[in-house]
């Protein structure tokens, strides 16, 4: 196997609230600046995810498209050397002529990848739809995002357009280019619970898994999920369609933050008020595991082995971030770079570690809701209107080069390790 690859992550998300629009590369002002792909050269990276969005690229009419900014950055990309990811939808829902509760974001989503493969023969990877479990939950369950619903059907309906504008657009592609390969994301986490909620969690701990069951075409009858899906408007002939011909990705992304591990809990008396939110049968608190005691969290290296047992296809995790000091995120990094280690000394095959938001990110303190101005750092920080190299700058660059790293702050246990970190205490019995 080969060696433990570091890839990098452009925070490029274009969230739409309401008729609002806004755009992470405009925000750290890396669309301003092309010496950006230099800096990111100088750590040795050698693989980027990196956005050619459609609502930045045909904002107007797939009929109108403007590639100079696009065109700018992937061929200094290719002359640095970088083999971009590249990224179509990132958290958005397509231009202002789509949604994606609208059947047009599909087929526009394939014109689309097509004009981008054309446009760009020799990228290899793509995700053209980041993360649609989380999009379709953020935006068709919770309301947070365009089109802001709060219903199953709109999750469901909004999760399965995306999945079928996935394998749409990499067949387009691949009539393009037939080498092209699907780097599929999503955020995976596990619901924690009291015996009494094991039954929401339960359905959660499956519910997480249905973007990659639904490409790899593993969502039958017989699938825990499959009268859910049928109960909110799936057409049992769409179903079948995924299934009979399935597009499984060439590698699964596996997205993994502090606040991924969630754990419920029906004794609200305990909790923040904002913590509440309900199902169709009762309210409960839903809060980050990693601040439950005595919780025992699933953890990066047992999820990673949870989707190669499951699907038994190449890994990596494509985001790494955590919104805190410098020497948190330098363990945070580690601590991911050590468990995908382990998960492949333990058998699964992990190619890399992403470090995420190489700018930093904005706003996701409320999960971009408000452009408030909060902003946390990443490799760069980018808050003087330059790139200025952190502290995680020197140990990316090591593992990019296939170097150790050593650093005192590294022998200390982040916060999430310390037993400080405990906002609540449980009595009970939990349930994974």
């Amino acid at each position: 196997m080969a060696k433990l690859e570091l890839w990098g992550g452009v925070e490029c998300s274009i969230r739409r609230v309401q008729n609002d629009f806004s755009d992470q590369t405009r925000l750290s002002g890396h669309r301003e600046r092309l010496t950006d792909l230099e800096e990111i050269a100088e750590l040795g990276l050698r693989r980027l995810r990196y956005p050619v969005l459609w609502e930045n690229v045909a904002p107007d009419s797939l009929d109108a498209p403007d590639w100079s900014w696009t065109d700018e950055r992937m061929n200094r990309l290719r002359e640095l050397g970088i083999a971009p990811i590249a990224g179509l939808v990132h958290h958005g829902s397509g231009p202002r002529y789509t949604a994606m509760d609208q059947p047009s974001f599909v087929t526009g989503l394939a014109r689309y990848a097509r004009m981008v493969a054309e446009r760009y023969p020799w990228v290899m990877q793509y995700t053209p739809v980041n993360e649609p479990l989380t999009t379709a939950r953020f935006s068709g369950l919770y309301g947070l995002w365009y089109p802001h619903r709060h219903d199953d059907d709109a999750f469901v309906r909004m999760l399965l357009h995306q999945v079928q504008a996935t394998k749409a657009a990499m067949l387009a592609i691949r009539e393009v280019n037939p080498r092209a390969q699907l780097v599929q994301t999503e955020d995976l986490g596990k619901i924690h619970s009291t015996p009494h909620l094991a039954y929401q969690a339960e359905f959660e701990n499956h519910r997480r898994w249905l973007s990659f069951d639904l490409l790899c075409g593993r969502v039958t009858p017989e699938h825990a999920l499959y009268p859910y899906l049928l109960e909110h408007g799936a057409r049992a002939e769409e179903l079948a369609e995924l299934v009979s011909a399935p597009l499984p990705p060439d590698v699964l992304g596996i997205n993994y933050y502090v606040t991924s591990e969630r754990f419920l809990d029906e004794r609200l008396e305990h909790y923040p008020a904002h913590s509440v939110g309900r199902n169709h049968q009762e309210h409960y608190a839903d809060v980050e595991a990693v601040r439950v005691a005595p919780l025992e969290l699933a953890g990066l290296e047992n999820l990673l082995l949870e989707a190669w047992e499951r699907y038994r296809l190449p890994l990596a995790v494509t985001e790494v971030q955590l919104a805190c000091t410098r020497e948190e995120q330098m363990r945070w990094l580690q601590q991911a770079w050590q468990q995908a280690q382990a998960a492949r000394r333990a058998g699964a095959d992990v190619r890399a570690v992403t470090v995420w938001a190489l700018f930093g990110a904005y706003n996701w303190n409320t999960l971009l809701t408000r452009d408030d101005g909060h902003y946390e750092t990443g490799v760069f920080d980018v808050r003087g209107g330059q790139p200025r190299r952190t502290a995680l700058f020197r140990m990316a660059q090591h593992l990019a080069q296939g170097r150790a790293y050593d650093h005192p702050v590294l022998h200390g246990a982040g916060w999430w390790q310390r037993p400080d970190r405990f906002a609540y205490r449980h009595t009970q019995p939990t349930q994974p």
